[in-house]
């Protein structure tokens, strides 16, 4: 089964074009990395397939659902894991995830499980603004993993996690998750070992998209020079 599917995929913002003819595919299950320096389009990219952009050309299919035509079917299938939390400071861990459970008809039940998976049961009746943002980073994992997606959008999803930290999330948005993945990630190497397949970005076009076996290391560091 095809996950993602993009053919000529383009967003402007104005007379700036962020995302010019991105064209790949994507097998159920596979890991996508996203490269590219700060402002190549890496973040419109997440956002066009997390349906909160709508592209302005191109034909663009998320697990087998034409968008924008069908974004209401999909949005309930994927996970976003981005640069803010999504989460309410003045609630507790707890209390964020029992209400992002309730928006997405989840059994509260499953709450309690993912905060026992990331170790955050000691500190789960604490209002958000009293953790470190490496313990929020936590919460906004289990967030993102609430209803079960089958795709997760993941936007630099380690940051502000400890080693041991990474250690705790990897089985659940990790390679060993088993679902399909779209990673931006500003850490080439890390994300190579972890990717079936690897877009390059550069100013919002695409650079390379091969296996990470076939890229040469220079090509790749030359993208952000």
């Amino acid at each position: 089964m095809t996950a993602l599917s993009l053919r000529g995929v383009t967003r402007r913002y104005g007379e700036r074009t962020a995302l010019a003819a991105v064209t790949l595919t994507l097998p159920a299950g596979q890991t996508l990395a996203v490269l590219g320096p700060n402002g190549a389009g890496k973040s419109t990219l997440l956002r066009v397939l997390a349906t909160l952009l709508a592209p302005h050309a191109g034909k663009l299919e998320v697990l087998g659902h034409p968008l924008p035509q069908e974004s209401w079917a999909v949005r309930g299938k994927i996970g976003l894991l981005g640069h803010e939390p999504m989460l309410y400071r003045e609630l507790t861990a707890r209390e964020n995830l029992r209400l992002h459970a309730k928006l997405h008809g989840v059994r509260l039940e499953r709450v309690g499980e993912l905060l026992a998976l990331v170790a955050l049961e000691r500190r789960a009746d604490e209002p958000l603004r009293t953790l470190s943002r490496g313990l929020v980073q936590r919460v906004a994992v289990c967030r993102t993993l609430l209803h079960e997606p089958e795709l997760l959008l993941l936007d630099e999803p380690r940051a502000n996690l400890d080693p041991a930290a990474c250690e705790i999330v990897e089985p659940l948005i990790g390679r060993a998750s088993g679902k399909t993945r779209v990673l931006v990630s500003h850490d080439p190497a890390r994300a190579l070992l972890e990717a079936d397949l690897v877009l390059g970005l550069a100013r919002g076009r695409t650079a390379f998209l091969d296996a990470p076996a076939q890229l040469d290391p220079q090509g790749v560091a030359e993208l952000y020079r």
